[in-house]
């Protein structure tokens, strides 16, 4: 860590990395002190947090100028828009914290590019005021910092909510994975101030989960692109057929500003694409179109025209031309044919920068490339972005796939995600710098993914987000966007009014069989969900209770078998590569319950790797839980693609007519 001090009396070394200086003028803000500190750097670039204390009359508005010595350029800034001409750096306040009264202080902070040597400016000026005289121009030598440790298993990586008042941004960094849930398949948006983001959902009920963010770092449910899977298909809603691992797969999202309105479109089952529209992410979606074309993988761009296009396809790509209302082709072209020697490319995302077309794609599991053209129908000429880069979380996959998104401020990140079975697959987000000839790279800590990187330079949010974990007690009258179906419900057969009570909807033995099963993501790297469960209008045969919810599966819940009633854990069950059932589950252990209400609870531990196990309790008093039946080991394996999620379930075995209530959901982390 190196910092260069200036005040506003006399020059003085006052260390070998810095001095005091003194600036005599008479105009406002006629003395300063800066604070020159390098937070961290690395191979080619480093980070630098500056702090401005204003020693004159007050100012509103102000300007920060210096001069580099050695070639260093800044990449990226926060709490302040810069310009760069040569070697001459002038920084200017942000919207809200150009006011510096006297013996006031505002920062900003920065990431910037260096070669050969780092050494510290020698002279600030404030509103073109210089702080002082140039000081001893020693300077320290240029030390590579480690590489940003993964964040400890046991924690949840998670950033606190920004608040809406005291210092902003809230810390100097983020860490990574964004959100410790699973969302893959990731495509981002800005829309004025706010964040958005989806992800596929597959068989999932409503699909397209849409989640917003006013600084990319802290995020929230805030609805769904697809309240029903309706795709022309009954498969969808579990009765007598399944859809396992089909439905919303990598879709497009995007806001067009022409009509006010947010588009999401996806392939399904490889044969046909459908067309949702809304005018608010947390409104009403409706379907305005299936196009019997299926643009897998797609990415949509909105030209400066207006025009839609929509950039598709698994190794041999293509482009298609929407018609002015979205809903339907007028034109579509094969654009670029992988070489053999990268092999797959797919899961496009399409943007225009300047004068050019971007098709952004990834080489699943372990790549991710650039195309680029003047025109959308190319020709395109390609790039490698990055290619095993090592993993910002420990025992995960490769960052790869999702989507760009440009601040407020000009900076652009990455937001892709990483493998991280058994918990799925999990949002990661790193700069992005471009190259002077138009080309984008991903800013690296040390040549990998850093761990954590300097938070965003975005406005301060206007609200605190919602927690994405946390107690549920369903008040009413509509599910929180949190929850997803298992496959579409039946809507007859729960209600949502100071608790969710779930009538039986299915006759059945298979967990995977039985409709409205109701599913919610797990918090990484481990977290408990606990649920207080009413039992009393159950019926003979009636199975209800929380399940670890994946192709293999396990589950603590309740049955009622001859007038009895007992609490039971049951695992072993599975299905088969085609998603049929090859086993409905074993008993391994059970004890007599009475008084009609219990607390279920499963404590899931989903960290990247093997071996990872999921324990199961219950309680007759919310207070003391009682162990029930072995630890159970979670699958690992992508096939399945959704990971592990926490499911809540209430089947028959002989009728229906049985029902349940769940009074209150909680889901916490260490």
């Amino acid at each position: 860590m190196r910092r260069l001090w200036l005040a506003g009396t006399l020059a003085a070394l006052i260390s070998t990395t810095g001095a005091a200086i003194v600036a005599t003028s008479a105009q406002a803000a006629s003395g300063c002190r800066v604070t020159y500190t390098i937070t961290n750097s690395w191979s080619g670039g480093f980070g630098a947090n500056v702090d401005i204390t204003n020693l004159g009359d007050p100012v509103n508005g102000w300007r920060l100028t210096w001069t580099y010595g050695a070639g260093q350029t800044i990449q990226q800034l926060w709490n302040g828009s810069y310009t760069q001409s040569g070697a001459n750096v002038t920084v200017t306040n942000a919207s809200y914290n150009g006011a510096i009264g006297t013996n006031a202080s505002v920062s900003f902070g920065f990431n910037g590019s260096w070669t050969g040597s780092n050494p510290v400016p020698t002279t600030f000026a404030l509103n073109g005021v210089t702080c002082g005289d140039t000081p001893p121009t020693a300077t320290p030598p240029v030390t590579d910092t480690p590489s940003p440790v993964p964040p400890s298993p046991t924690t949840s990586p998670t950033s606190p909510p920004p608040p809406t008042d005291g210092p902003w941004p809230p810390s100097s960094t983020y860490p990574n994975p964004i959100v410790w849930q699973d969302f893959a398949d990731g495509d981002i948006i800005r829309v004025g101030d706010v964040y958005y983001y989806t992800a596929s959902t597959m068989h999932y009920s409503p699909g397209a989960p849409i989640l917003r963010s006013y600084d990319l770092v802290n995020w929230e449910y805030a609805g769904h692109a697809v309240p029903n899977l309706d795709f022309d298909s009954n498969n969808y809603n579990l009765s007598g057929s399944r859809a396992y691992v089909k439905g919303i797969w990598a879709s497009a999202f995007n806001y067009r500003r022409s009509n006010s309105t947010y588009y999401w479109l996806g392939c399904v089952e490889f044969n046909r694409t459908y067309v949702y529209t809304a005018s608010a992410v947390d409104g009403t979606w409706q379907k305005k179109a299936r196009i019997n074309n299926c643009y897998y993988d797609a990415g949509l761009l909105i030209d400066d025209n207006d025009t839609m296009y929509v950039a598709y396809g698994n190794s041999t790509l293509s482009v298609a031309q929407l018609s002015a209302d979205g809903t339907s082709q007028v034109r579509a072209q094969q654009v670029f044919t992988t070489p053999s020697s990268v092999g797959t490319l797919e899961g496009s995302r399409f943007y225009k920068r300047g004068n050019y077309y971007y098709i952004w794609v990834t080489r699943p599991a372990n790549g991710q490339y650039v195309l680029r053209s003047t025109s959308p129908w190319g020709p395109y000429e390609m790039r490698q972005v990055l290619l095993n880069m090592p993993t910002p979380v420990s025992g995960a996959g490769i960052p790869h796939q999702g989507g760009l998104v440009q601040t407020q401020n000009g900076a652009w990140y990455y937001m892709a995600f990483v493998d991280a079975y058994p918990g799925g697959r999990i949002p990661v987000m790193a700069p992005i710098n471009w190259s002077s000839d138009g080309w984008p790279s991903v800013q690296t800590v040390n040549g990998g993914w850093g761990a954590s990187y300097p938070y965003p330079n975005v406005p301060r949010p206007p609200r605190q987000v919602k927690s994405m974990i946390g107690p549920d007690t369903f008040a009413g009258p509509t599910l929180d966007p949190r929850w997803e179906w298992n496959h579409n419900p039946d809507p007859t057969k729960f209600s949502v009014n100071n608790g969710l009570r779930l009538q039986t909807a299915t006759v059945t033995n298979d967990l995977y069989a039985a409709r409205n099963t109701l599913t919610h993501r797990i918090q990484g790297p481990t977290s408990t969900a606990t649920i207080q469960l009413d039992y009393s209008t159950m019926r003979d045969g009636d199975r209800s209770g929380l399940a670890m919810l994946r192709h293999l599966s396990a589950w603590i819940g309740v049955r009622r078998d001859g007038g009895q009633t007992r609490v039971s854990m049951v695992d072993g069950l599975s299905m088969d590569s085609n998603w049929n059932t090859t086993s409905t589950g074993t008993e391994r252990a059970s004890a007599a319950v009475s008084g009609g209400r219990i607390w279920l609870r499963v404590n899931a531990d989903v960290r990247p790797g093997t071996g990872r196990q999921a324990r199961f309790s219950y309680s007759t008093d919310g207070v003391t839980f009682t162990s029930l039946g072995p630890a159970y080991t979670l699958n690992n394996d992508w096939p399945f693609f959704m990971g592990y999620r926490y499911g809540i379930f209430n089947y028959a075995t002989s009728s229906l007519g049985g029902s349940v209530t769940v009074n209150r959901f909680d889901l916490s982390t260490p």
